[in-house]
């Protein structure tokens, strides 16, 4: 079942609550909705972290949290999820959408140098933040949609087949 694997890769609730920057969500924590795990709460789940890996800023647990309480779906995988964007991944995830903002946007990419510096986020980032924002907000949206329905077809996919699986066994018994 999609509900033990799913348990299998998430840390328990109570490891979440511990979590120092999750405090500021308070007894909200306590919800049980928020530690269900459901196609409904999966595929939310899948969409607020998925969409949220693509937020540029610093805070990107906290705020999958947030929207996991807000949207009452499961917060463990909300928040994993997020790591997909992580210090190995980011460069590349970022400049893709960075290049995918500037083609929807039919504005020429610059070239530029990352460094991780205040000189260069001040000076750089000013004359790239609209393609890299408009980037990441629409690739967030699509790996949302996209995690969502294709989380929600895939745990309906497997129960049907361990259905249909049951089904035969006891056609044969």
């Amino acid at each position: 079942m999609p509900r033990k694997l799913i348990q299998r890769f998430l840390p328990t609730p109570e490891k979440i609550k511990n979590q120092k920057g999750l405090h500021l969500l308070g007894d909200w924590l306590h919800d049980p909705n928020l530690w269900h795990i459901n196609r409904v709460s999966v595929s939310r789940a899948f969409a607020v972290g998925l969409f949220m890996a693509f937020v540029p800023l610093p805070s990107q647990m906290v705020m999958a949290a947030a929207l996991a309480i807000w949207f009452r779906c499961n917060l463990a995988l909300s928040v994993a999820l997020v790591w997909i964007t992580n210090p190995v991944t980011m460069p590349v995830i970022f400049y893709a959408a960075y290049k995918f903002g500037t083609l929807l946007l039919n504005t020429p990419p610059t070239d530029f140098a990352f460094e991780l510096t205040w000189e260069w986020l001040g000076s750089e980032l000013a004359t790239i933040w609209q393609p890299f924002l408009l980037g990441c907000f629409v690739s967030g949206l699509i790996a949302a949609l996209l995690g969502m329905y294709g989380s929600s077809l895939l745990w309906r996919w497997h129960v049907v087949h361990r259905w249909q699986k049951r089904k035969a066994k006891h056609k044969h018994s």
